[in-house]
């Protein structure tokens, strides 16, 4: 493999780009001139006349959203305030805009977007009951004269403006926000490739990558820009850095291997975080959410540590006390769509109101889950006729045009109204409001372990399958969703998942 050749410098200036040191030249030509080098490295096969790409201008997220915060508060507060002839509201505003501002900050609200866990949007809600709490304090605490319902009504705005910005923060999630440039082993390219175009609920699109070795990617329509040689060589930051160049990469996503470990890695991230170029390493890890894994280092190790999922515990009593508080609720408010749903369907078609089915709950016991009753009254005896027509894989059984449906009971389906009667078995402990899908016992009676382990936890009315695609997905994406759920559930994650559920059942794709 050929190397870079660098122009006569002096070398006794400062260095740019890593193995670059910068020629004698105006600063303007001097950037020109490294990126040139870069772009032109041998093993990326380049269109000698193609212009070196410009490199996009980092935006300052964090300034931007903690401007934004402490405006839409500080703001609109002062305004309330003046006008409630409340004593100094420009002095009470500007403490609870820097609060707010503050207070979002160190909870992490102005991190990169792709950081962002399931359940984001729900964060400013969190936010706004800390501020509340703190400003409670702080005015017992000085005896201001602000009347507290004033200043609760004064903040509001505040929580109104994050939730928006989150809310479309969490929208543009199946949007790519940042480019990704894969490097690694053949082998591991193949299967960060396979995660990575397997889902669209994430911010990371890949648009290229280098292979380390011999073997090739097995995607076909993976650019490869270049190719890092089986042992450490002295261009293999200029190489990467080319590759992102040339694709525009604002990231390196590295998949470890026996060719790319140790200490060729680390002068890889040198190269990479002199140039601007953002790095990410790869684990084996699958399944886990970010905030189960703590890294420490220890006699210069990176180690992770993997905290075991939540069964109980406080999160575990919040989310009970939730749930039954929820399905109370619900069914009083819900109260007379329930008895005119219950009405339609009596007498739009023969056969009972309600359909009541045996499924397997938490560990694998049975109890009776009722919904509305949206099929012919002897739908069950048709069944085993259209098992030929069976749309899906796995021991599910669908039909997008199934016969045995009713009118009535196609309408209940695509606005899962069909549903609300197993509020019912929440209330009774049998269920949750999110989590898994309950299975038949005879779909039960064939999982393997992967599959059995979705019985780990309470089923739920509705559960991230339902948000993601839900009869669309294929049997495997569904299992996928729910082992990720089981392990990695918490009570933000369950609120996120509740207010995207309005979403999907509005849209009302993969229902049938």
């Amino acid at each position: 493999m050929g190397h870079v050749e660098i122009p006569e410098t002096d070398i006794s200036g400062p260095v740019g780009l890593r193995g670059a040191p910068r020629p004698r030249t105006a600063a303007s030509r001097n950037r020109t001139a490294a990126l040139e080098q870069l772009w032109r490295a041998p093993t990326a096969q380049r269109d000698p006349a193609e212009r070196v790409p410009a490199r996009r201008k980092p935006v300052h997220r964090a300034s931007v959203g903690a401007l934004t915060d402490l405006l839409a508060l500080a703001g609109p507060a002062w305004l309330l305030l003046h006008l409630g002839e409340q004593p100094r509201p420009w002095l009470a505003a500007a403490v609870a805009g820097l609060l707010w501002t503050g207070l979002r900050g160190v909870r992490g609200r102005y991190a990169d977007p792709v950081r962002a866990e399931p359940g984001g949007a729900f964060g400013a809600l969190g936010d706004w009951l800390v501020l509340l709490g703190v400003l409670a304090v702080l005015h017992a605490a000085a005896g201001g004269s602000v009347d507290p319902a004033t200043a609760v009504v004064a903040v509001a705005p505040g929580l109104l403006a994050a939730t928006a910005v989150e809310g479309l923060r969490t929208g543009r999630r199946g949007r790519a926000v940042r480019k990704v440039l894969l490097v690694g082993e053949a082998a591991g390219l193949d299967r960060a490739a396979e995660l990575l175009n397997s889902r669209t609920d994430h911010a990371y699109q890949l648009v290229a990558a280098i292979p380390v070795g011999p073997g090739l990617p097995g995607f076909e329509n993976l650019q490869v820009p270049g190719r890092l040689a089986s042992s450490p060589a002295d261009d293999d930051v200029t190489t990467v850095l080319g590759g992102a160049y040339a694709h525009d990469a604002d990231l390196v996503l590295v998949a470890p291997g026996p060719q790319l470990t140790g200490d060729r890695l680390r002068r890889l991230g040198w190269g990479l975080h002199d140039a601007g170029v953002a790095l990410c390493v790869a684990s084996e890890l699958s399944g886990i959410a970010a905030g189960r894994v703590r890294p420490v280092t220890a006699a210069g190790l990176t180690l992770l540590h993997i905290a075991p999922p939540l069964r109980g515990g406080p999160q575990g009593v919040l989310k009970a006390a939730l749930d039954r508080g929820g399905a109370l609720f619900g069914l009083l408010v819900l109260a007379p769509l329930l008895l005119a749903v219950a009405l339609c369907v009596r007498f739009s078609s023969r056969g009972p109101v309600f359909h009541r089915q045996v499924r397997q709950g938490q560990h694998n016991r049975p109890f009776t889950m009722w919904k509305f009753r949206t099929m012919v009254a002897d739908a069950e005896a048709r069944k085993e006729q259209l098992s030929e027509d069976n749309e899906v894989d796995g021991p599910l059984f669908k039909m997008r045009q199934d016969p045995r449906v009713t009118p009535v009971g196609r309408t209940l389906r695509r606005t899962s109204i069909d549903e609300l009667p197993q509020l019912f078995n929440v209330l009774l402990g049998q269920m949750s409001l999110v989590g898994p899908r309950p299975p038949l016992p005879e779909e039960a009676s064939r999982y393997d372990e992967r599959e059995g382990r979705r019985l780990a936890v309470k089923p739920g009315l509705t559960g991230l399958w339902q948000v993601s695609g839900r009869s669309d997905l294929s049997w495997q994406e569904t299992v996928s969703l729910d082992l990720w759920y089981v392990d990695n559930w918490s009570v933000a994650t369950d609120m996120g998942l509740l207010a995207r559920t309005v979403r999907a059942v509005t849209d009302g794709r993969g229902a049938y």
